[in-house]
């Protein structure tokens, strides 16, 4: 793989809505185990207290957006428009709303969701079952459509390259990066918002409530993040600041080995996900300094993971836990551990270590993001900072 150039990055997340707030909540985080029980904003209090969802709290996107044009946007859309306005600006590929070093018809997205269609397809059943298919709002039937929110992250910002949208479940978020090195390989665009957003609703977190997800501690999260990848030749021609490099991506993916079994927990597929990443990005496993895992106290997929992992890198290397702060963000999973790397590169010490010891900071330089999907797959990215 050529190295590609981080130049941006935008988030929503639980821990607060921008680059610095990200960081900082890194610097001091409260695990969701931890955290004080508080009422939940985004389901029914009375009928889900205590509810295991990690939200993004008293979220106003119109403090980033304005107030026009958000009425008919799900909650899905609005956390993915904001990360990508933040990170045009983050990126310096927009100042006062006009392309800095670019153009709109060279900028594009690549954007991974796992549900996220799903609140909007609830909520017009509902309607349909319960009152009559003619009261269905027509205003929201784009909602339902699974690459409706990166269309509209384009529309909102002129973005006017390839609009690519990813369900890959867990993995979608590092699947991104593997489509975005083809696309600015062929020339389709001098830069690529890439990432995944995922959001909170009540049809997905009864889901995973009956399948018994919380009984192992694990919370469901939501939010976006997006990172600016450009050809490092058209990042250093517009001076722009690069967070870090992509150098390497692999995935892999293992059948399961009964016909009729859907979940399955590959230990295979981490490893050969693993293996195809430092091949591509030329390394060496002695040099990776940190594994930004997807390891979300789902017992069966975390010991698989960490199995994968340690076959690899071997016993030694430290493997951080994000998600024990941020929630399972499914498809925005991966992008949400690349935004994390991308703090610890900057200095914020690694936080949420699960196994070994944390590198001290200033000495991070080389982290492996893996992500692990429900059904045989798996996905790593190598950056270095």
């Amino acid at each position: 793989m050529t190295p590609r150039a981080i130049t941006g990055l935008g988030v929503v997340s639980t821990l607060g809505v921008g680059r610095e707030a990200f960081f900082a909540g890194l610097a001091s985080p409260t695990l969701l185990r931890d955290r004080k029980p508080t009422a939940v904003e985004t389901l029914d209090p009375a009928k889900y207290p205590n509810a295991a969802i990690a939200e993004v709290r008293d979220f106003d996107p119109s403090k980033y957006l304005g107030d026009k044009g958000l009425r008919s946007l799900d909650r899905l859309t609005k956390l993915l428009v904001v990360a990508t306005r933040l990170a045009m600006v983050d990126a310096g590929l927009k100042k006062e709303g006009a392309f800095v070093g670019t153009s709109a018809e060279r900028v594009g997205v690549v954007c991974s969701n796992a549900y996220g269609s799903l609140e909007a397809i609830t909520e017009l059943d509902r309607v349909a079952v319960l009152e009559d298919a003619r009261y269905i709002n027509p205003a929201k039937f784009p909602n339902t459509v699974a690459n409706s929110a990166s269309g509209y992250a384009s529309i909102w910002e002129d973005l006017r390259a390839l609009n690519v949208a990813i369900s890959d479940g867990n993995c979608g978020g590092l699947d991104a990066v593997a489509c975005a090195d083809i696309y600015l390989e062929t020339d389709r665009a001098d830069a690529l918002l890439v990432g995944g957003a995922e959001a909170s609703s009540e049809a997905l977190y009864l889901a995973f409530l009956r399948l018994g997800v919380f009984e192992a501690g694990g919370y469901i999260g939501e939010g976006a993040a997006l990172i600016a990848v450009e050809e490092m030749s058209h990042a250093k021609a517009r001076n722009a600041k690069i967070y870090a490099q992509i150098l390497g991506v692999g995935n892999a993916f293992d059948a399961p080995k009964h016909e009729g079994q859907i979940i399955h927990a590959s230990r295979d597929a981490v490893a050969r996900a693993t293996r195809h990443a430092l091949d591509d990005a030329g390394i060496q496993a002695s040099e990776v300094d940190l594994v930004v895992s997807g390891l979300s106290a789902l017992r069966p997929f975390d010991m698989a993971e960490t199995a994968g992992i340690t076959e690899v890198l071997g016993a030694d290397v430290p493997i951080a836990a994000p998600k024990l702060i941020l929630g399972e963000t499914l498809g925005a999973g991966g992008a949400m551990a690349m935004a994390t790397a991308l703090a610890w590169f900057q200095g914020t010490p690694p936080s949420a270590i699960v196994r070994g010891v944390a590198p001290a900071p200033g000495k991070l330089r080389t982290v492996l993001c893996t992500a692990m999907g429900y059904y045989g797959n798996a996905t790593s990215v190598v950056l270095r900072g």
